[in-house]
């Protein structure tokens, strides 16, 4: 099952399953249907679904760098309309969310802390002995 983001305390079961849903649909158009070069290495991570249901924040991953990640936001949101409608051919709601884009920092920020928990748990190299002064 993917990683939802819930937006409060708890989200509702139906809820849940929505998000979880539109993140796994958008995941399939972004990879087959979406032609934009700048989305091609997009990862969706999870899904913020509002309380009425109107409003989902998709947040994305993406291999490269931070600029990447600027560009690939540029892309999806060039696409939103296209993804919405696409994805209101597949959901069987009522009606479909809006969906807004967010880089998911997440994955950048466990890297780093893992990165520091290695540094500090690894021993340190031993200081280079000296040798014992000669007389003479």
């Amino acid at each position: 099952m993917a990683k939802v983001k819930s937006a409060g305390d708890s989200q509702p079961r139906r809820s849940v399953r929505i998000a979880d849903q539109i993140q796994r649909e958008l995941a399939e158009l972004v990879r087959l249907e979406v032609r934009d070069p700048r989305v091609k290495f997009v990862t969706l991570t999870g899904v913020e679904l509002s309380r009425d249901q109107s409003h989902a924040k998709v947040f994305f991953t993406v291999l490269g760098s931070r600029e990447q990640a600027d560009e690939a936001l540029e892309g999806l949101t060039h696409a939103c309309g296209f993804l919405r409608s696409s994805l209101a051919h597949r959901l069987t709601t009522r009606t479909v969310p809006g969906l807004a884009f967010a880089y998911d920092e997440s994955v950048e920020r466990g890297v780093r802390l893992s990165k520091l928990i290695d540094e500090a748990v690894a021993p340190k190299p031993s200081a280079p002995r000296r040798k014992p002064r000669t007389a003479g």
